[in-house]
């Protein structure tokens, strides 16, 4: 496989988006510590997201679809791995040590996005 720096540059040359976001997978390994840590888990992911790092976030589930494990997943911007690193670090969910996470590099290239905006009725659908 090709270093990512050379992949990134084919995918511009070729026309894709070549989006560079940071994925952070969350996994719980404290499970009876997630509800203390919450309140400020969520208010850290609501800086972020007023501060524009934080994507996408929510929690998954288990193999099955029925269940909640504790896990979930993060997508940050970020200027560089080393930054998106110190956002996943900073959350109070990793901080505590409620959670560990793994950190990836990720390129969107395609798919597409529909927002639905119905102001008079203050909903915002995507």
């Amino acid at each position: 496989m090709p270093a990512w720096k050379d992949y990134k540059k084919a995918a511009q040359e070729r026309g894709s988006l070549a989006l560079e976001l940071y994925v952070v997978e969350t996994t719980a390994v404290k499970p009876e510590q997630l509800q203390q840590v919450l309140p400020s888990h969520l208010q850290y992911q609501a800086e972020q997201e007023q501060r524009g790092s934080l994507a996408f976030a929510g929690p998954l589930s288990d193999e099955t679809g029925e269940q909640m494990n504790g896990s979930g997943l993060i997508v940050y911007r970020a200027e560089s791995l080393e930054a998106a690193r110190a956002l996943a670090d900073a959350d109070p969910m990793h901080s505590s040590g409620t959670r560990t996470y793994t950190l990836r590099r990720w390129l969107v290239n395609e798919g597409s996005l529909q927002l639905d905006v119905k102001l008079s009725a203050q909903s915002v659908r995507l």
